[in-house]
């Protein structure tokens, strides 16, 4: 079924036709009723789009004389910036489960551009490479998307059909602070109201969004992306580490960020300066502990670790084997 911005715009093109559009027609061509499509007027109305009222027995709705949609213009550096974010959104996993839209958004920037434009924009293209190859994302439903971000701006609850990571399937009321995309995916920072806590949500398991009623004040604190963060350093996992490290805060983030770990810091003593290296306390969770000897020995600077002692067994094994391997010819 159309969503009513794509009856809006049925609606100008019916009426970028010609003539007077009576408004029963209307309504038939676009499935609705005629108070519907007074409020679609309206919307064009608003938009600066110079609909008149007809009044009489034909009468109806027509484009003031004259009026045409203005055509896309683009300099070469502003349809560079387009094609390139189109190509690096899709990369990077910032788009829709509507995988043409960005094809076919491309098409239609290249067809209207200058064919001088868009053969150098093209060279450009066929010549980029990339380093890394695009990985596979789990993208949101556009729908959902534009209704959730609606929620955030306007700071409405919104109900929505969640499937967790276990498969259970749930609806939830949300009050929605914020949208995050992280390591290629979209997710959402809110209250879930039927158990008062926050949560940080994935978009591609959300299956249906729908605006209620009412409004919420955002809470005082991090912001959304940092909110989002911090509840993947405590979600959880198998196992709890918590440890003990000589370093700058800089130093330890560059292999442990805010999304893996927390980090105790407190601030520095009266005239001492912020970038000494003492000891912090890193509180993490992970379903397994493999990863960290080698991340701590990247780290190269003392540690002590408080939990839990499979680690410490690990730590001990992994340098054993650097030592056979150093020992060799």
């Amino acid at each position: 079924m159309p969503r009513p911005t794509g009856r809006v715009l049925t609606l100008l093109e019916l009426l970028q036709s010609g003539g007077t559009r009576t408004v029963a027609d209307l309504a038939d061509r676009l499935g609705v009723e005629g108070r519907t499509v007074r409020r679609y007027v309206h919307q064009l109305i608003d938009l600066d789009v110079p609909v008149e009222s007809v009044r009489g027995r034909y009468g109806g709705y027509r484009l003031a004389p004259g009026y045409r949609l203005p055509p896309l213009m683009l300099s070469d550096d502003e349809a560079l910036a387009v094609l390139l974010g189109l190509v690096a959104g899709r990369r990077a996993g910032l788009t829709t489960t509507q995988h043409t839209a960005n094809e076919t958004a491309s098409a239609k920037i290249r067809r209207v551009l200058p064919k001088h434009i868009a053969r150098r924009l093209d060279t450009l293209l066929e010549s980029l490479a990339f380093t890394e190859q695009p990985g596979e994302f789990d993208t949101p439903d556009a729908g959902v998307l534009l209704t959730i971000a609606d929620a955030v701006r306007h700071r409405r609850p919104v109900s929505i059909r969640y499937t967790d990571r276990d498969g259970r399937r749930s609806e939830r009321t949300l009050h929605a602070y914020g949208i995050v995309t992280h390591a290629g995916r979209w997710y959402v920072t809110g209250t879930d109201v039927r158990i008062g806590e926050d949560r940080t949500l994935r978009f591609d398991r959300i299956a249906d969004a729908r605006t209620l009623p009412g409004s919420f004040e955002a809470p005082a604190g991090p912001g959304p992306a940092q909110r989002v963060l911090s509840g993947f350093a405590t979600a959880e996992y198998q196992h709890e580490v918590t440890l003990r490290i000589h370093a700058t805060a800089e130093q330890i983030r560059a292999h442990l960020p805010a999304s893996v770990a927390r980090l105790e810091e407190h601030g520095p003593a009266a005239g001492e300066d912020r970038a000494t290296e003492r000891w912090l306390r890193v509180e993490l969770r992970a379903e397994r502990l493999d990863w960290l000897p080698p991340v701590l020995a990247s780290l190269d600077r003392p540690f002590v670790i408080e939990r839990p002692d499979e680690l410490r067994a690990l730590v001990t094994e992994f340098a054993d084997r650097l030592a056979s391997y150093a020992r060799q010819a």
